[in-house]
């Protein structure tokens, strides 16, 4: 290995690794507001770059038809829940308004524009749209009844909407890849290695996302109920935060990032109706890495985790996979060592 391989290996690390990071800390998000390891985060992935291959085709995504469904099942759960705590038609009406609002609007906007053939920005703003609006529905149908089971409950709740959500991918999508056009097309060399116009707009999008994660949980009201909630839900509740409203936002959030995150690998790899299992593995490594509570651990861990993953493509391309997984158990052996075991109900 020269340096000129050296490098491209790099960058190639660097860019898989900026993708997972997002989805690192997507993870982290949701598992310090929820308490939930949200093992269906790279189906987020799959689906976002999957809607818009069908909307490149001309075709309406069968994401759009499942988010419809699944909107009318968590509006039936919405309003039967607040009829029976609030004792008001109305009051039960326009809570349920309010959860269904932005995926009954996405879903139709989408329907009316997919023959259109729109620009390709508009079809990937459709998308994120789309995919995103089932982030707080996933919440409401699948954890919002079981926000106080312990955490292993959740868990095994994440397995099935995992299973759930690749079984759909498979009937809506159908078992051939795909692969998205570039977002930009052009090429900058700079010394041995060349960047691709699509890998400056993933660095630039996961640097944006970053920053902007960062200064809503400083800045904005709402990013420090998020922060309280994270801490102690038992004192968020006492101070009028909505343990409710918390997680269909966390769940909004990682389901913007999800979508977000296939849009930026969907012209670097051919994607197929499971893929974002393997990719959102990879970002819960990172997550473990960094405990499943640092952001800053998550992003450092998720750039380490593409550049190995890059390297050992190279020296052992066939057990890529397993190097990166292996990663986690020196990690997680160290954790257990250094911590002391208490009881997973406290």
């Amino acid at each position: 290995m020269d340096f000129s391989i050296a490098s491209i290996l790099l960058l190639d690390g660097v860019t898989n690794g900026a993708i997972y990071a997002l989805l690192g800390l997507a993870t982290v998000l949701v598992f310090t507001v929820t308490r939930v390891i949200f093992i269906p985060q790279g189906e987020f992935v799959a689906y976002g770059a999957l809607t818009l291959a069908m909307l490149q085709t001309g075709k309406v995504p069968g994401t759009v038809w499942l988010l419809l469904v699944l909107a009318a099942v968590a509006g039936a759960m919405e309003f039967v829940s607040r009829w029976r705590h609030q004792a008001s038609l109305a009051r039960a009406a326009r809570g349920t308004l309010g959860l269904l609002a932005f995926p009954v609007a996405a879903a139709l906007l989408t329907l009316w524009a997919a023959p259109l053939q729109l620009a390709l920005w508009l079809q990937a703003a459709l998308s994120v749209a789309v995919v995103t609006a089932f982030g707080p529905l996933v919440y409401r149908v699948a954890y919002q009844s079981l926000e106080a089971a312990t955490p292993l409950v959740l868990l095994i709740v994440s397995v099935g909407v995992h299973f759930a959500m690749t079984g759909l991918g498979l009937l809506f999508f159908g078992a051939e890849g795909f692969r998205n056009p570039s977002f930009w097309d052009v090429r900058f060399p700079v010394g041995p290695v060349t960047f691709s116009g699509q890998t400056v707009i993933i660095f630039g999008v996961s640097l944006a996302l970053i920053v902007l994660l960062w200064l809503y949980f400083e800045k904005s009201l709402r990013g420090k109920a998020l922060r309280a909630t994270a801490v102690n839900r038992t004192g968020a509740r006492l101070m009028g935060i909505s343990t409710h409203a918390s997680g269909q936002l966390t769940f909004l959030m990682a389901a913007m990032i999800g979508a977000l995150s296939g849009l930026l690998i969907g012209p670097t790899t051919t994607v197929f109706y499971d893929s974002g299992f393997l990719i959102g593995l990879k970002g819960f490594v990172a997550a473990v890495i960094a405990g499943l509570s640092s952001y800053p651990g998550a992003l450092l861990g998720a750039l380490f985790v593409g550049i190995v993953e890059a390297f050992g493509a190279f020296w052992a391309s066939a057990f890529k996979e397993v190097i990166v997984f292996t990663l986690i158990l020196p990690v997680l052996l160290a954790r257990s060592l250094r911590s002391g075991h208490s009881d997973e109900e406290h």
